[in-house]
């Protein structure tokens, strides 16, 4: 009896640290469908990030480590709005969100706006978190305020 215990807390065990599901080339798909279906030219960056510069801005330019004040709308591939700011935005340290908006942000200055589309790798990953469906990628319409 004891060994079967044994054998269940080991199986239990290797089935709690079976790796992610990888979405990396189903997001890559859908982004790339994105980007046409609404005519965008994107910059991709080697993490996987794309990113839309409509704006860059002329004030400072933050680093990964930076505080800076945002104003964003986040949504699905799909349109269905998930969250969003104020028009006077939110301010946080670059170092606690989501990889994407801590790369991301770096390519805008003070004023700067734009979108970054979000591989489930640099957001929330295969996981279901805070009403998001694991594997989704992300897209946030962003504005840069400041650089505080």
């Amino acid at each position: 009896m004891k060994y079967i215990l044994l054998l269940l807390f080991m199986a239990s065990m290797v089935s709690c640290n079976e790796d992610p599901k990888d979405y990396s080339e189903e997001n890559e798909e859908l982004i790339q469908e994105y980007l046409a279906a609404n005519n965008l030219d994107a910059e991709r960056s080697p993490s996987g990030l794309h990113y839309v510069i409509l704006n860059p801005g002329t004030g400072d330019q933050p680093t990964s480590t930076s505080n800076v004040t945002v104003a964003y709308k986040g949504y699905f591939v799909n349109g269905v709005v998930f969250d969003r700011s104020s028009a006077s935005g939110i301010s946080f340290n670059l170092e606690n969100v989501i990889h994407g908006w801590t790369e991301g942000i770096t390519y805008f200055r003070e004023g700067g706006s734009g979108i970054l589309l979000i591989p489930a790798h640099l957001g929330y990953g295969s996981s279901d978190d805070r009403g998001i469906p694991g594997g989704s990628v992300l897209i946030f319409d962003i504005t840069l305020i400041s650089v505080n």
